[in-house]
């Protein structure tokens, strides 16, 4: 399966091909990407909603294709996106809102979607600086959970996720959605526990890891003499022992009440905004 436009003939810029079939066997690749056996294989992905698109290729990610809603057509920003997409090689398809909910999965679909290039940072390349502030996160298994922290991850100034071991897929439709955009600000890398221990050992970094035994309260850790890796552990496991003898710190969120553990992405948000807290104030955006 292939999503360069020349697989459907040669194309001129503005042109539009008009779809209202599910039989389609374009909609029928771009359908596909909902599978992770699909998207792998055309290291593609979809994002859903104008503004997402708008700002993955203000972000310089590469667009394949563009579906618009019929009711979206003539609309000054779709027609600008489409032109992007169209000079960039990419494919632009107008489609009834069947086939959108057909894509999307939705009764009520965005009116505009695009299928993107993955892209994924190589952890050999990253050499954390002081004020920089990176998650780590062993197996994450729940889709929301990784595209609400990568959303957090983003909102707090931090520089990377790092996913280590078999995590979910950081471009499955529930993860983009969860990241409202912010799929396209974060740069996310793939690694095993053996290059993990590897990268942070020689990158001089502060690896604080929250742990059920730790003693620290995470509150009392000085996050500014070096630069920061949270390592956050499985949603039903927690951090092995091979990763949480690694680490700098193992530090506790104090707890109180009936509840004997916190969802992973809100544990990753309270950790994240602590490690900053010396970084961030509110005028810090224009």
């Amino acid at each position: 399966m292939n999503y360069d436009h020349r697989d459907h003939g040669p194309r001129r810029v503005g042109q539009v091909k008009e779809v209202t079939s599910l039989a389609n066997p374009i909609i029928k690749d771009i359908k596909a990407l909902a599978n992770k056996k699909e998207r792998d294989e055309t290291h593609s992905f979809i994002a859903e909603g104008l503004k997402l698109v708008i700002d993955a290729l203000d972000l310089g990610w590469t667009i394949k294709t563009l579906v618009y809603a019929k009711a979206a057509k003539g609309k000054a920003q779709v027609e600008q996106v489409a032109l992007k997409t169209v000079s960039s090689g990419g494919l632009v398809l107008e489609v009834s809102e069947k086939v959108l909910s057909a894509i999307t999965r939705r009764d009520n679909p965005q009116m505009v979607v695009g299928v993107f290039e993955q892209r994924y940072a190589n952890l050999k390349d990253i050499r954390p600086e002081l004020g920089e502030t990176y998650v780590a996160l062993d197996r994450v298994r729940d889709p929301g959970n990784l595209g609400t922290i990568i959303r957090t991850a983003d909102a707090a100034g931090a520089s990377g996720v790092i996913l280590i071991g078999e995590t979910t897929d950081p471009f499955s439709l529930e993860t983009v959605r969860a990241t409202m955009g912010s799929v396209f600000a974060m740069p996310v890398v793939r690694t095993s526990v053996a290059d993990f221990v590897k990268w942070q050992k020689a990158a001089g970094v502060q690896v604080v890891a929250t742990h059920l035994s730790g003693a620290v309260d995470y509150r009392t850790i000085d996050y500014r003499k070096k630069p920061v890796v949270l390592l956050m552990g499985n949603e039903q496991a927690g951090l092995p022992d091979e990763l949480a003898k690694e680490a700098t710190a193992l530090a506790r969120i104090p707890q109180q009440g009936r509840a004997d553990s916190l969802n992973l992405a809100i544990a990753t948000g309270i950790m994240l905004f602590e490690a900053r807290r010396h970084l961030l104030t509110l005028d810090a955006k224009a």
